[in-house]
């Protein structure tokens, strides 16, 4: 697809052979902060995450963490699509995402590179950014403590299962990549990106991106949150590109009910495990999800998995289970 046919600004990022070769994929605690603060701002375009929005907004306006009166952390993630300060979002280094990690990396960021990228703001500085300015290493340190706070509220009672739909995303794009290579996999990223030659175009604004020479890479971090657009950073030592990890339709919603004709056939318990397989998940996530003990729940899954109900496979450490096709059919027959 040309250039022009994104419309607007169109961010466009040579990619040499060599880093190319390189491009790798992460998963980041920090982006799924930095963007849902931006889902927060503007819930209205980000729909798909009203029922997490509806939940977490009182508890985190309630610790100080959002609204006009809140901290240095909601004052420099702006609403879509106002520029974002890319030191909040380090290069994450692997699949192994450890918020402790990445906020001692945003700790260290330099002095210079705090404020040249706080020139880049529009309008007047609000108190707690200007005190950042003038004494980043402070500023940094108050700004690790409120996300740390914006963490443990908003993220992580959810991250075991938005860990899971990262880990399925990054595991489907690897197979494409193995598939089709780099020129299939950028190009089935999202509408807003598309391989040319040697140049990633993404049509984004806010984004001056320097080539890619050798001796680097392109970090593609799937994300929950970022949906339904992109973001791009191109300061650090790697450009990196969040999109929207698939499978985002039903990441919030919880079964309406077992029903009852699949109960009496299955047992309530097969039944309501099936009901609750909506995306691949661990055996710990579903008794905390049902009240099951995991022994409990891991008998059920055999007796299903003997059926054709219930697929396992494992990813790293984790064993995660899916329904079926034929699962699939008896729960639209049995609704």
């Amino acid at each position: 697809m040309p250039a022009k046919a994104f419309g607007g600004a169109v961010v466009a990022i040579g990619l040499s052979a060599g880093a190319v070769a390189r491009i790798r994929f992460a998963v980041s605690c920090l982006w799924e902060v930095v963007a849902s603060i931006r889902v927060l701002r503007d819930p209205g375009d980000h729909a798909v995450h009203l029922p997490w929005v509806r939940r977490v907004r009182p508890r985190l306006v309630g610790a100080g963490l959002v609204g006009p009166d809140a901290g240095l952390l909601w004052h420099l993630v702006p609403a879509p699509p106002a520029y974002l300060v890319d030191f909040l979002t380090p290069p994450p280094q692997g699949l192994n995402p450890d918020l402790a990690t990445e906020l001692a990396a945003l700790r260290a960021t330099p002095a210079d590179t705090v404020r040249a990228h706080l020139d880049l703001l529009p309008g007047d500085r609000t108190p707690t950014v200007a005190a950042l300015y003038a004494d980043p290493p402070t500023g940094l340190r108050r700004l690790s403590d409120e996300i740390e706070a914006y963490w443990q509220v908003a993220l992580a009672p959810e991250w075991p299962r938005l860990r899971l739909l990262l880990d399925a995303e990054v595991a489907a794009r690897a197979r494409r990549l193995a598939e089709d290579g780099a020129a299939g996999l950028l190009n089935d990223l999202h509408r807003r990106v598309r391989w040319e030659g040697d140049t990633l175009l993404i049509a984004q604004r806010h984004c001056l991106a320097p080539d890619v020479a050798d001796g680097s890479g392109l970090v593609l971090v799937p994300s929950v949150f970022v949906w339904p657009s992109v973001l791009s950073v191109s300061a650090g030592d790697a450009p990196q590109l969040a999109y929207p990890a698939r499978g985002l339709g039903t990441l919030w919603e919880r079964p309406t009910g077992t029903p009852e004709a699949l109960a009496a056939v299955l047992g309530r318990g097969r039944a309501r495990l099936l009901t609750e397989l909506t995306a691949p998940v661990s055996t710990t996530e579903l008794a905390q999800r049902t009240g099951m003990t995991a022994g409990g729940v891991s008998q059920h899954l055999t007796a299903l998995r003997a059926a054709g109900l219930v697929v396992t496979h494992r990813r790293g450490r984790t064993m995660l289970s899916a329904r079926t096709d034929l699962a699939e059919a008896l729960l639209s027959a049995a609704a």
